[in-house]
């Protein structure tokens, strides 16, 4: 499943296969770790209400789930580049087939668990930054995919992208 990603050193130098992409996206993921900013003081709150932060462990743990299942559904085919594997198959069942990218949608969803629970504007910019990079890096991978899978395209026009419904994470061909 980890093999045959096609990372290589020059790729990281020359972003041959999207590594870009992917150093921006694990970037942008591990600055979730970083504290909630501005602190629950400044909204006159000592603490972070606690059912907000309960909520907001549930939503990532959803999310956590979804990127689990996308993940195994995957199998063999799962890059973490936007540039696809050789010899990969398209997957239109299970998670795949209620949106095109559900680890991206995954990622959105943890992202928002982050943010309800924390209550951090640096987690909001930093899940607004996530849906632009992600919808961009869909939109690369989805060019690559086209010319490899005849099926693609009626996948593209019948399967929303990543977020049913939401302008901009949902664009149907």
């Amino acid at each position: 499943m980890f093999s045959g990603w096609g990372l290589s050193w020059g790729g990281w130098l020359d972003n041959r296969r999207g590594e870009w992409w992917l150093l921006a996206q694990i970037l942008l993921i591990c600055a979730h770790l970083l504290p909630a900013w501005p602190a629950p003081a400044v909204w006159g709150l000592a603490i972070w209400p606690r059912p907000l932060l309960v909520l907001g462990a549930v939503i990532l743990l959803c999310g956590l789930a979804l990127a689990l299942k996308a993940f195994l559904a995957l199998g063999e085919s799962l890059s973490p580049l936007p540039a696809p594997k050789h010899n990969n198959h398209l997957v239109i069942t299970g998670p795949y087939s209620h949106c095109r990218h559900p680890l991206y949608q995954a990622i959105l969803v943890s992202s928002l668990g982050m943010v309800i629970g924390l209550g951090s504007i640096l987690h909001l910019v930093l899940m607004i930054s996530l849906a632009v990079l992600l919808r961009s890096k869909a939109h690369r991978e989805e060019r690559s995919l086209i010319p490899l899978h005849p099926d693609y395209a009626t996948y593209q026009a019948t399967t929303p992208a990543i977020i049913p419904g939401v302008v901009g994470l949902d664009w149907r061909q």
